[in-house]
C-alpha cells in the first residue's frame, strides 16, 4: 500500500489531462500550451529551488558511480536501439534514450525514497546527476537537431545554457548552493507558488498529448523494449555495478530502487518542445509508471 500510494495522484492527473481534453475542455491546443508552460516556467522555477537548497558537499561516491553506470548502459541502449533496431532518425534517437534511463526522481521518487530507504539524501544525488549530466547532453544534441545546418557549433553549444531555460535554471541554483545565496522572502515565495505547478501540470498535460497521439506513433515493440530497458535493465545492472563496486546492503538498496524509477515525465515535456518522439515518449511514462511498481517491490522484497 506504501509504493500504490505514491503512484495514485500520477495516474488520477493524467487520467484528469486525458480525459479534459476528450471533453474538449483545454482546447485542440492544450497539450502543447501547458507543456511550453511547463518548460519555460514551471520546471525552471522547480529546478532552481530544488538545486538551490541541495547542499554539493558529502556525495556517495561509488553509489553514484553505480547508478551513472546503470543510465549511461539504458541510454545508450535506447539511443542506439531507436536507431539499429527501429530506424527512427536523429533527432528521436535521445528521446528514445532519455525514456529508457532518465528517472522520475522528483514527484515520485521522492515519496518512494522517504517511504522505503527512509531518507532522499541519495535521491538528491540523483537528481544532480540527472539534471547536471544528463539533461544538458540531451538537450545539445535535441538543439543540434533543430538547427537547419544540423552541425555543432562551439558558439551555439556555448550559449544553449542561456538559451535553454532548464539548463539555466540548473545553472543558477548550483552557484546559489555553492554560494551560500538565498533568495529574498518574495521571490522564494513566487518562485515556490510556480515550482509547485510543475508536476501537476506536466501530468495533466502527459494526458491530453496522449487523447491527440497517433497510435502508430509507438508500435508495440518499440514500446516494450523501451519498458523493458527501463524497468528490468537498469536496476539489474545498477545492482551489478553496485555488486562490482562493493556497495553495502542499504547503499546496494537504494542505487537498485532508485534505478527501477519508471521513466520522468520531463521527458515527455522536452520531447514535446523540440517536437520529436512525442508519442513514444508519453506512452514509455504511461506504461513505466504503471508496471513499475512490479519492479520496485521486487527490489524491496530482494535487497530490502
Amino acid at each position: 500500500m506504501t509504493l500504490i500510494s505514491a503512484f495514485v495522484p500520477i495516474w488520477i492527473l493524467t487520467a484528469v489531462g486525458y480525459a479534459a481534453c476528450r471533453q474538449g475542455l483545454l482546447g485542440a491546443a492544450a497539450a502543447s500550451v501547458l507543456g511550453r508552460f511547463v518548460f519555460h516556467l514551471a520546471m525552471p522555477s522547480a529546478l532552481f529551488l530544488t538545486l538551490s537548497r541541495m547542499p554539493l558537499s558529502g556525495f556517495a561516491g561509488r553509489s553514484l558511480l553505480a547508478f551513472g553506470v546503470s543510465t549511461a548502459a539504458v541510454v545508450g541502449a535506447g539511443w542506439l536501439g531507436a536507431s539499429r533496431l527501429f530506424g527512427r532518425g536523429r533527432g528521436e534517437r535521445p528521446v528514445w534514450g532519455m525514456a529508457s534511463g532518465y528517472v522520475n526522481s522528483a514527484n515520485l521518487g521522492i515519496p518512494i525514497a522517504t517511504q522505503v530507504l527512509g531518507t532522499v539524501s541519495f535521491l538528491a544525488e540523483v537528481v544532480l546527476w540527472q539534471v547536471l549530466v544528463v539533461t544538458p547532453m540531451v538537450l545539445v544534441v535535441l538543439d543540434r537537431h533543430r538547427n537547419p545546418a544540423g552541425r555543432v557549433r562551439i558558439r551555439r553549444i556555448a550559449s544553449l545554457p542561456v538559451r535553454n531555460p532548464v539548463i539555466l535554471a540548473s545553472l543558477l541554483g548550483v552557484a546559489c548552493s555553492a554560494a551560500g545565496l538565498r533568495l529574498p522572502s518574495v521571490a522564494d515565495a513566487s518562485l515556490t507558488l510556480l515550482a509547485g505547478a510543475a508536476v501537476p501540470t506536466a501530468l495533466v498535460a502527459l494526458g491530453a498529448s496522449l487523447h491527440r497521439a497517433s497510435p502508430s506513433g509507438a508500435a508495440p515493440a518499440a514500446l516494450a523494449t523501451i519498458t523493458a530497458l527501463k524497468l528490468v535493465a537498469q536496476p539489474v545492472v545498477a545492482y551489478a555495478a553496485g555488486l562490482a563496486l562493493h556497495l553495502s546492503p542499504p547503499q546496494l538498496l537504494a542505487v537498485v530502487v532508485c534505478a527501477g524509477l519508471p521513466t520522468a515525465q520531463n521527458t515527455f515535456i522536452i520531447a514535446q518542445e523540440y517536437g520529436v518522439g512525442e508519442t513514444v515518449a508519453n506512452r514509455a511514462v504511461v506504461v513505466t509508471t504503471t508496471l513499475s511498481l512490479a519492479t520496485l517491490a521486487a527490489a524491496v522484497a530482494l535487497l530490502g
